[in-house]
């Protein structure tokens, strides 16, 4: 997932990230990491809030394609 790299771009840090998703820092922190997948709401609210698309997120796509 490109969740870092989307986050890094808008000069956010994690808590803020995670404070926008109604989640805990350790939750968001997991899903950079790889050690936790998000379930299909949170990919949705996730791509929304990066104005990318799912597949972009998930490395399906290789161009942002940023929802309009």
């Amino acid at each position: 997932m490109r969740l870092k790299e989307l986050r890094e771009e808008k000069g956010l840090t994690q808590k803020q990230a995670a404070k926008y998703l109604s989640i805990q820092q350790q939750t968001y922190q997991r899903y950079e990491r790889g050690r936790r997948e998000p379930r299909i709401d949170m990919l949705i609210k996730l791509a929304d809030y990066f104005d990318v698309s799912v597949d972009y997120l998930i490395g399906h796509e290789k161009t942002p394609n940023h929802v309009e």
